[in-house]
């Protein structure tokens, strides 16, 4: 799959094949998360691969999108951590970067996945720091919940020329 059709074909999927995904596929996936830019080249990430049954049930019980995660055989959750920053604030678009990558080599290794977002929610970010023991420097952006889809979606056109500007907001 060539760039532009992962990016045009990938599609929220949040229903999952009972089939576990191989270790080296999610290295993989890790791979291309931290293949991602970063300001400054900070790469100010972690990452939690969450497979315990128990921790994917807890995540469905506080995040009030979750429900498929309860089907899913793994997520990963994209951590920010602020003693990493060389450049303080940007933690949230770096980890949003690497998101999009897993989101996108997922797709391309045939898996599906959706992306929950935990920060900028207050509620989810406590819950996530509880669950899985977050240091206070450490701050969960979002969680990706992958499988093997059990779903099709087609893809969707989705380019809008009038959200398009050149130069100044008030030229089209």
């Amino acid at each position: 799959m060539d760039l532009f059709e992962a990016i045009l074909t990938r599609r929220s999927i949040r229903k999952y094949l009972k089939r576990p995904v191989p270790r080296e596929l999610v290295d993989q996936i890790l791979a291309a998360a931290m293949a991602g830019p970063s300001a400054g080249d900070q790469r100010p990430w972690h990452f939690l691969v969450l497979d315990d049954r128990a921790v994917l049930e807890a995540v469905a019980d506080f995040h009030p999108h979750a429900s498929m995660i309860r089907k899913a055989p793994l997520a990963i959750a994209v951590l920010g951590d602020t003693e990493l920053e060389l450049h303080p604030g940007c933690w949230p678009q770096d980890c949003s970067i690497v998101t999009q990558n897993i989101l996108l080599a997922a797709h391309a290794l045939g898996l599906g996945a959706v992306w929950l977002g935990i920060t900028p929610r207050k509620d989810r970010i406590e819950a996530c720091r509880k669950l899985f023991g977050l240091p206070d420097h450490v701050h969960a952006l979002a969680i990706v919940v992958i499988g093997w889809p059990g779903e099709k979606k087609r893809p969707r056109d989705l380019f809008d020329p009038r959200r398009v500007r050149r130069n100044r907001w008030d030229d089209r």
